[in-house]
């Protein structure tokens, strides 16, 4: 019998919410904002996997959106205030509210991918009779 230990499996929203490797979580997922190393710096997993698209900015646009609309219609149906007071409030809202989770959801759709073995659709022919 070997003395070999696998690693605990990693929780793919923990993983991904941390923005670490998806095949050890200890490792980093990102190299400066959304930009991916080749491979896990701990365990040498290679990302060449990866393909997240546009599924992550998808997501948070309707998450900002849902936010920034409502609030916005809120404060126009309670106060009415000027058009230009409505750009100052809800311009530094809306980069809030895109740019903080874009990371932790490419992450966890990354790890997503990982853990469910995602991969490209492929077309399988039937043998013939």
């Amino acid at each position: 019998m070997s003395d070999q230990r696998s690693p605990p499996p990693v929780s793919p929203l923990v993983a991904g919410l941390m923005c670490r490797c998806p095949g050890c979580g200890k490792g980093r997922l990102f190299r400066g904002f959304l930009g991916l190393p080749e491979r896990c710096e701990v365990c040498g997993l290679d990302y060449s996997f990866i393909d997240a698209g546009d599924g992550p900015a998808v997501f948070v646009i309707f998450l900002a959106a849902f936010i920034v609309v409502g609030a916005a219609l809120i404060v126009e149906m309670l106060y009415q205030p000027p058009f230009w007071l409505h750009a100052l409030l809800w311009g530094p809202l809306i980069l809030l509210t895109t740019l903080g989770p874009l990371r932790p959801m490419k992450g966890l759709l990354i790890a997503l991918q990982y853990h469910h073995k995602a991969a490209e659709g492929r077309l399988e022919r039937k043998p013939e009779p």
